[in-house]
This record gives C-alpha cells, sequence and structure tokens, in this order.
C-alpha cells in the first residue's frame, strides 16, 4: 500500500529517549497507535534505579505503562490498551500496543544486534510487515537513530510535541522598536499622567494588539522614549516609562546601561512587581553582568532580599573531566567560573563602596547550588539567578522556577543558539519554553540582548565565527 493511502493511519514506534524525555508521551497521539519495543521496555527498566533526573522519568514513564495496563484485563492486553479519547467522536479511539518480534525474525543486515538502536529497527520492520493497514513511523530524539532509519528508508520523526515554537525565530524578543517619530505616527488616543515619580502613557487603539506585558516599547536601539508595557487588553495598553540607567549617575553598582536593551534589562531587573526576568542573548552582552550588579544591589543596598543563588546545569562543552572533590560548593566552583569573573570585576569598581565590603561579607550571601539538590526546596526573601538555562529541559526549568518561595525572584540567563545538552534544541529548551509561556504574564519579563559589550575582539569573534 502506498504511503499516500496510509496518511490518515498510522502508528507511532516510541524510542526510549522519547519516553525519558517526556513520560507521558504515550497520551499525546490523539487516535493514533503508540507502538512501545520490548527493546524499549528493557532500557527502561535498566535505567529506573538511581536518582537522577534519567531514572526519574523513567520510573515515571514505567508508572504511566503500568496506569494504562491497569484499564484492560490481561488477556485484552493484545488487542490494544486504549489510551484516550479521540479529539473527534467519528474517529477510533488511540491503543497502545506491545512490540515483540517473532524469535525467527532476522535482524538488519550489516547492523549488529548487539546494539538497542538496532534491535529497535529490527522490532519496527516487524511492524511495518504486520501491520500493513497503518504508516509505522519510528519517533526518536537520537540523531544518530534518525539518521540510520532514513538510509534504511525507514519513516522517522523526532518528538515534535514538547516545542512551544516551530522556528526560533518566532520566539518573542521582548522588544518593540516603534522608529524615531514615534508619537507622531501612532495612530491611537494617548493620556498621561504621573504618578508617584513616575510618567504613565494610556494608549487605546489597534497599534497595541502586538504589545504585551513585559515588553519594551522604545524609539529606537539606542535611546529616545522607553518604556515598559504594564497591562494590555488587545485595545487598551497601559506603559510606564523606564527608569535610565546610562551614566554614572544612573549606575547600579557601578554597572551603566550602554543601549536601550541593556536599560531595560536593569530596569526589570530592579523592579519589585516582576517575580521572573529572562534575558537571552549572545556571549558578552552583559546578561550575567547587569543580573549580579542587580543582585548585589538589592540584597546590599534596597535590602530586598536575604540572599543570592546562582545554579547552573553542569554540562561540559568538551569532555568530561570526571568526579570533582569537596562539597557541594566546591564542586560547584569549576562551573561557576564565569560568575566568579563578573564578581570580581564588580568588586573593582570604584565607585560602589563593595569595593570596601570584600570577598569575607559576600561568601554568606552569595552561594552556589547544584540543580540536582533543588527538589523540594522552597527559597524566601531570594534572589535566584539561573544560568545557562537553555541547557535545562521544561522539565528541569519548572523544578527549579516552582522552588519559589516568599519575596524571591528569579533570573533565567541563556543563548539558545550555545545548547549543550544532546537532547534539546533551540525550540524545545527549557528557556524557550519559560519566555514563550510567561510572555503574557504581567510580573513576568523578557529581553534579547544583541549588541556585545565585552571588547571589540569578543564582538568581532561573534559576528566573524
Amino acid at each position: 500500500m502506498a504511503d499516500s493511502d496510509l496518511r490518515g493511519r498510522r502508528a507511532y514506534v516510541l524510542d526510549t529517549n522519547v519516553l525519558i524525555h517526556d513520560p507521558a508521551a504515550p497520551y499525546k497521539f490523539k487516535e493514533h497507535s503508540v507502538l512501545i519495543p520490548m527493546t524499549v521496555l528493557e532500557e527502561l527498566d535498566k535505567l529506573k534505579s538511581g536518582t537522577t533526573d534519567t531514572s526519574r522519568s523513567a520510573r515515571q514513564a514505567t508508572r504511566n505503562l503500568g496506569a494504562l495496563l491497569d484499564r484492560v484485563e490481561q488477556n485484552a492486553v493484545a488487542d490494544g490498551v486504549p489510551v484516550g479519547e479521540p479529539p473527534d467522536p467519528a474517529l477510533p479511539v488511540g491503543r497502545l500496543y506491545f512490540l515483540l518480534p517473532d524469535s525467527g525474525t532476522a535482524g538488519v543486515p550489516g547492523l549488529s544486534e548487539q546494539s538497542a538502536d538496532n534491535r529497535i529497527i529490527a522490532e519496527l520492520r516487524e511492524a511495518q510487515r504486520t501491520r500493513t493497514d497503518e504508516l509505522v513511523v519510528l519517533v526518536s530524539k537520537d540523531v544518530n537513530l534518525r539518521v540510520k532509519c532514513a538510509a534504511l528508508g525507514i519513516p522517522v520523526e523526532d518528538y515534535r510535541n514538547d516545542q512551544v515554537l516551530d522556528d526560533i525565530d518566532a520566539m518573542t524578543a521582548g522588544v518593540h522598536v516603534a522608529g524615531s517619530g514615534f508619537w507622531d505616527t501612532l495612530d491611537a488616543h494617548v493620556e498621561s499622567w504621573q504618578e508617584g515619580g513616575r510618567s504613565y502613557y494610556r494608549v487605546t487603539g489597534a497599534a497595541v494588539a502586538d504589545w504585551h506585558p513585559g515588553m519594551l516599547l522604545c524609539e529606537t536601539e539606542q535611546g529616545g522614549f522607553e518604556a515598559v508595557v504594564r497591562d494590555n487588553d488587545g485595545e487598551t495598553a497601559l506603559l510606564e516609562v523606564c527608569r535610565n540607567h546610562r551614566g554614572d549617575r544612573g549606575g547600579i553598582w557601578g554597572v551603566a546601561a550602554r543601549n536601550a536593551r541593556q536599560n531595560f534589562g536593569l530596569n526589570i531587573l530592579l523592579d519589585p512587581s516582576i517575580d521572573l526576568v529572562t534575558i537571552a542573548g549572545p556571549a558578552g552582552t552583559g546578561k550575567t553582568y547587569m543580573a549580579l550588579a542587580a543582585g548585589l544591589h538589592q540584597v546590599y543596598e534596597d535590602r530586598r532580599f536575604e540572599r543570592i543563588i546562582v545554579t547552573r546545569e553542569a554540562v561540559p562543552m568538551g569532555e568530561n573531566i570526571g568526579f570533582l572533590p569537596g562539597t557541594e560548593e566546591e564542586k560547584m566552583a569549576p562551573w561557576m567560573g564565569g560568575i566568579q569573573d563578573n564578581l570580581e570585576e564588580l568588586l573593582r569598581a570604584e565607585d560602589s563602596w563593595s569595593a570596601a565590603a570584600g570577598k569575607d561579607m559576600l561568601a554568606g550571601r552569595i552561594l552556589f547550588r547544584s540543580p540536582v539538590f533543588m527538589r523540594g526546596r522552597t527559597f524566601n526573601d531570594t534572589f535566584l539567578i539561573i544560568d545557562e538555562a537553555q541547557n535545562l529541559s521544561p522539565k528541569q526549568i519548572k523544578s527549579l522556577v516552582t522552588r519559589a518561595g516568599r519575596g524571591t525572584k528569579i533570573i533565567c540567563l541563556g543563548n539558545v543558539r550555545q545548547i549543550d545538552s544532546p537532547y534539546l534544541t533551540e525550540t524545545t529548551c527549557g528557556l524557550t519554553y519559560l519566555v514563550q509561556r510567561f510572555r503574557r504574564w504581567p510580573h513576568a519579563a523578557h529581553i534579547t540582548l544583541q549588541e556585545v559589550e565585552r571588547s571589540r575582539l569578543a564582538l568581532q569573534a561573534e559576528e566573524l565565527l
């Protein structure tokens, strides 16, 4: 039967990494059949012991499969286990099947049967032979396995249910550059007033439809009118003019903004009404530097927070150097080199009293923690910085953000173009997930920085390399 005849009926074979990535994956295929190879069950059994995220996901995936099996009698499992209700009553209910090839089934010539991936391919080919009324498709996040299947002519797809975007370029940048003469060209009704030393505007008209809370609205990238969108119901938007943190007088802990996006970044980092800040951008744009400066200012000068906690996923860029000695703080030290570099630079600022405070004073207020030990904790009155958030999965980012207790502010920093985790992409990483899900919440704000301010060499390297 031609593939075009099978387009409406599909059977999806799930690889182990799909169930690890999303233990609820069997529920996500609506009216289509879901096939779990026995090799996958064996791999889940090997992975389920331990305290890592992979082990927890393996156990959860196994529990989900067990819950599905509880819906039917044991002798009815071979006929398929109903997974859920179809989106259309006229469509059949999706069913779960387990693949066990006949003992006489031959493997794929040229591929070793010692490899779990190759055994999955053999089981899939057996399913293709027996399920002639469906198009059998492998779903895997393993690029190498997808390449093997493509070479063998086997339909294969990436698991896309967790994608919050089809294209990373569609991710909100958190800024709307209106252009010079913005007010002259804006076809809207505008009211303005001052309250508590701040300037506000209420804009009513079609122009506000594309604005969202927590967005920067500016005339140009270098200056002019700059405001944060506080509220927007689709017809009327409330704007609050940003404070100017440029120059020595406007700087925070010795750090001054050099462009509109950095100025907005400092505004939202210092804003007590913003509980979640996400800052993306290439290396050298000032993400970590501004976050630490804002944290130090609010811990020591404004007294808004009791401490700064910095965490990041320990994903190596190259070959792993092995286990590290010492306490949790000492083990995290090599991963926090970038944070330490920025702290040393901030402590050298001559116009800030932090230079006199010394590292001993900061030691009890700035803590480095591993995300591995965050589960179950609650952080109150904390300025929590999650660095390299692009290397976290949506599940991991949820585990960290839900740690926020009373008076806590969370800052997520990262560069979606620089992902080191093997199973994450620009459209599925935790940072993208967080930005898109919180983009319309009035107590969250995002900005994507563009201009590299580290040095002229770093700027040239970003452009040429």
